[in-house]
């Protein structure tokens, strides 16, 4: 190989740069949103029991363009993880190993993701009740759509889009690149579920510990296993199901989960 084909690693500056960008693309971009928003909830007058976090809104009256903005927002949203994988993309098979994708043990990889969907969900929906009861979540609404013949379809659209943008840029690409920087794995695992905790910070301190503990979880089978597949699967399934869900629950349980006045 000649010295003209040699391309040498990027700078940890360089890589430092790479990580805010993408970040500034979504993720990083929602904690700060959240972290300004939980001040604002904090700071209002209304307790924060009594506010309300709706997580699919309509974009408009006229139901045709409420689809259109919908399909627009999940595409747009979907543009980092595009740029993750252009980052990461290998010439040589699997070309996405470095993400934790390489297209085998899919059934197995499916399988490991209801399991989780069953070790999450269930504490997950207890830790909800409870924080609600002691004022440390804001109710939350999952399915603000009025209901049309897309509105499934879109809702299982949002819950794909989630999944593969929290999952493909923090367990994918930042263990990837903490690595290259020499970072340890509990260093990376403990960073990764502070970020993942904060850009859902809109929904109330509870919210925080509920997402850092899944972190936490998450950070530490992906170190152990290094595939992405089974955490695109639970998180796929866990919001689906809130999403989908939530009219059913809010109306046989609404001292539970329905919202306020």
């Amino acid at each position: 190989m000649s010295k003209r084909d040699f391309t040498p690693p990027p700078s940890r500056a360089r890589i430092w740069w790479e990580i805010a960008i993408v970040l500034a693309l979504g993720l990083g971009e929602s904690a700060i949103y959240s972290i300004v928003q939980l001040a604002y909830r904090l700071t209002d007058s209304t307790p924060l029991a009594d506010q309300t976090a709706t997580l699919n809104p309509s974009r408009s009256d006229r139901e045709i363009f409420d689809l259109i903005y919908q399909i627009l927002s999940i595409s747009f949203s979907i543009v980092p993880v595009l740029l993750v994988c252009f980052l990461l993309w290998q010439a040589s098979r699997p070309h996405l190993g470095r993400l934790g994708l390489d297209g085998t043990r899919i059934g197995r990889d499916t399988g490991r993701g209801v399991l989780l969907v069953l070790a999450i969900g269930i504490p997950g929906i207890a830790l909800y009740v409870v924080g609600r009861m002691l004022g440390l979540f804001v109710a939350v609404d999952p399915a603000g759509l009025d209901m049309h013949w897309w509105t499934v379809p879109i809702l299982l659209l949002s819950a794909a889009r989630a999944s593969i943008m929290e999952e493909f840029v923090v367990l994918g690409y930042l263990f990837a690149r903490l690595k290259q920087l020499g970072w340890g794995i509990w260093p990376i695992i403990i960073a990764t579920s502070v970020l993942r905790a904060s850009y859902h910070l809109y929904q109330g301190p509870g919210a925080f510990i509920g997402n850092l503990a899944m972190g936490l979880l998450f950070g530490w089978l992906f170190a152990r296993t290094g595939r992405l597949l089974p955490f695109l699967v639970a998180h796929f399934l866990i919001d689906a199901t809130v999403f989908i869900g939530y009219p059913w629950a809010a109306a046989t349980f609404p001292a539970l989960f329905g919202l306020p006045g």
